[in-house]
Parts: structure tokens; C-alpha cells; sequence
């Protein structure tokens, strides 16, 4: 349909994100997306904070997008690109916070008989508490607090998922996973 580069250059981001559905050409993937990389590369060294790391994180996330814009019903690629790019952000500061700390003794540990969703259950009674805790949480809780912690589901494949806003995806992780703890805690001191 449109054969050269300057054609392309002429098309709208919603030109460009209808050819790429409708005839999967790179090409307008790849013009579409240049128009946002000063977008994508301020909110990655935001927060990244490293040159370095913000221009990978440039390159991590495009190929990201590029593969969920198949799956997802885009309808407006700014608003999903960023968020897609905050969570990516945000998933590799957890894996780089969690590297920083497995190499810390346990002694050092402050409370090291709570554990967390992250952690593997190391007793049966410790699995038996996690499954029925599970089951006590309210099923947007639960829904959320699986995709993320066990499924590695970032925030807007969440919202794709489940069609709950990030606002609530957000607060249905957080306030799941203070009833689990505290659920958890309760039932292993009545054991």
C-alpha cells in the first residue's frame, strides 16, 4: 500500500497502527514506535536512572511491544505504550532489588518467620496456609495477586487480562497481599 519512506513519514501514529494490524509489516511498526522513543527513553531514565540502562530499556520495550500488539486491542498506542514502558521499568527494578539482596544472611534478617508471596513455602504447613489464604481473598485479589506474583504479569497485561483499571489491579495486589500475610501469620500460630 504505501511503498516509501517519506509516505510513511506522512502517516498518522492511528495510519500506522492500522497497517501494522492489518499487514504485519515492520516497517510501520518501526516508524510508529521511532516517534515515541524520546517519550519511552525519559520515562526509562527517570526511572532507571542510568543512561545505559534507559537506552537498553528503549530496546527491551520495543521488542516487547512489538510482540504484544497482536494480542492486545490497541486503541490508543501512546497511552498503552506508556504504560507498557513504566511497568517494564518497574519489573526490572524489582529483579535488580531482589539480586541486591540474595546474598544476605539470614541472621541479618529482621523478622525472618515472615515470609513472603515471593518466597517458596518451605513446610506443609506453610503451603497449606498460603492455598487457604488464597482462597479466603476476594476473587479480584486473588485474580491479581496470581497473575503477578506467579504468573510474572506486569500491571497492564493485568488490566488486558482481567479488564479491571490499573488503579484498582494496583490496590487488589497491595491490599491482597496484606490479607494474605496477615492471614497466613494467623493461621501458622494456631497450628
Amino acid at each position: 500500500m504505501v511503498n516509501n519512506k517519506n509516505n510513511i513519514q506522512q502517516l498518522s501514529n492511528e495510519e500506522l497502527l492500522d497497517l501494522y494490524k492489518k499487514e504485519a509489516k515492520p516497517v510501520y511498526f518501526g516508524e510508529l514506535y521511532r516517534r515515541y522513543i524520546p517519550l519511552v527513553y525519559g520515562l526509562c531514565l527517570k526511572y532507571l536512572g542510568e543512561e545505559p540502562d534507559a537506552q537498553d530499556a528503549v530496546m527491551d520495550v520495543y521488542e516487547e511491544v512489538q510482540q504484544k500488539m497482536h494480542r492486545y486491542d490497541v486503541r490508543n498506542f501512546h497511552t498503552w505504550l506508556y504504560s507498557v514502558a513504566k511497568n517494564h521499568c518497574l519489573q526490572r527494578l524489582r529483579k535488580d532489588k531482589q539480586a541486591l539482596f540474595v546474598n544476605i544472611d539470614h541472621a541479618d534478617m529482621e523478622n525472618e518467620d515472615v515470609f513472603t508471596l515471593l518466597d517458596k513455602a518451605n513446610t506443609s504447613e506453610e503451603e497449606t496456609a498460603l492455598a487457604y489464604c488464597l482462597d479466603e481473598l476476594t476473587v479480584e485479589q486473588r485474580r491479581s495477586v496470581e497473575f503477578f506474583y506467579y504468573e510474572n504479569k506486569s500491571y497492564a497485561d493485568i488490566v488486558s487480562l482481567t479488564g479491571y483499571t490499573l488503579a484498582k489491579v494496583k490496590s487488589y495486589i497491595q491490599n491482597g497481599k496484606r490479607n494474605l500475610k496477615n492471614c497466613i501469620l494467623g493461621r501458622l500460630k494456631k497450628d
